[in-house]
């Protein structure tokens, strides 16, 4: 069960959606306006690093995606690393 982020394009407000099954179409609207004008974002997250002596650090590539925007991925080191 997924929980997707959206933007309203119009008032600009961040809201989530629940997925109860993978295959839902869902209605995607604006809790605020109402608008259906929305995007999905990707949602924040957080990570603690324990790193030290040794240890993989994670790292951070920039692309450019689209003329005009970029795309960052972050490589997070697995446990055992």
């Amino acid at each position: 069960m997924p929980i997707y982020e959206f933007r309203c394009l119009h008032c600009g407000r961040l809201f989530e959606k629940l997925f109860i099954n993978p295959s839902e179409k869902a209605d995607i609207r604006c809790p605020r306006c109402q608008s259906d004008t929305c995007e999905r974002v990707i949602s924040r997250v957080n990570y603690v690093s324990r790193a030290g002596a040794g240890r993989t650090k994670p790292s951070v590539t920039t692309r450019s995606c689209a003329p005009g925007s970029s795309c960052t991925t972050i490589e997070i080191p697995g446990a055992d690393d």
